[in-house]
């Protein structure tokens, strides 16, 4: 099964927009998930979403994929799967996340554009960010906690996006590990900032993703106002 609008989504041009990403899925945890993320990107403005499935759930990995872009199909948001270009084509989603600007950049960027998103994360400074861009990706991301669980501290990831915005046309986005964070790194020049785990632990979903994206669009208002 694949979502059924054919046409893969573009990543949206952004004001700044909320990138959300999901917990680490398990065919076990999907039921409880699923309404939790139509309540997620029924209460504000997302403009995209990362599906992010447990390494021993790759059995499940297609089903938790369809199931997800089924949810989410009534929702304007582009749907990536994180670190896997092949099961987002199958899937029918709208792009991959990848890690780097190695051989999984270069794949992702072959096989899936220009039809789909690629976007690119784990970029150890400011040279990757800028191979990334040159390579072709469709956004850059900054702040995003590493495989071992280490996030990067805030102004290292506002210092990223300040310096990136100021001279590239890429998007980029900051990772927000605390909702409190938001606002900072729109205010710095993000394009979208990505929530995990710090938003599904709200105790309101729907008022934390309205609030997040007010406050997003706000920061983003305010710092082109004083730009100009």
């Amino acid at each position: 099964m694949s979502r059924p609008d054919a046409k893969p989504r573009a990543m949206p041009v952004p004001d700044c927009r909320l990138y959300l990403f999901t917990p680490s899925l398990t065919a076990a945890t999907l039921p409880a998930f699923a309404p939790r993320l139509a309540e997620a990107l029924g209460a504000g403005d997302v403009a995209s979403l990362l599906v992010r499935i447990a390494p021993d759930a790759a059995g499940d990995a297609k089903r938790i994929a369809e199931q997800l872009l089924t949810v989410a199909a009534p929702y304007e948001a582009a749907i990536l799967l994180d670190g896997d270009p092949r099961l987002a084509a199958r899937a029918g989603a709208d792009g991959a996340h990848v890690s780097g600007t190695g051989e999984a950049l270069s794949e992702a960027l072959a096989s899936l554009k220009p039809e789909r998103i690629v976007g690119a994360g784990g970029l150890r400074g400011r040279d990757d960010a800028m191979a990334a861009g040159e390579a072709g990706a469709d956004y850059v991301m900054f702040g995003e906690p590493r495989r071992d669980g280490f996030t990067p501290p805030l102004a290292e990831t506002i210092e990223r996006i300040e310096w990136w915005a100021t001279i590239f046309e890429t998007p980029c986005v900051g990772f927000a590990a605390k909702l409190d964070d938001l606002v900072a790194l729109a205010a710095a020049g993000a394009d979208f900032v990505a929530l995990g785990d710090a938003l599904w632990a709200a105790p309101s979903l729907a008022e934390a993703v309205a609030a997040a994206a007010a406050a997003a669009a706000q920061a983003a208002k305010a710092r082109a106002e004083a730009a100009s």
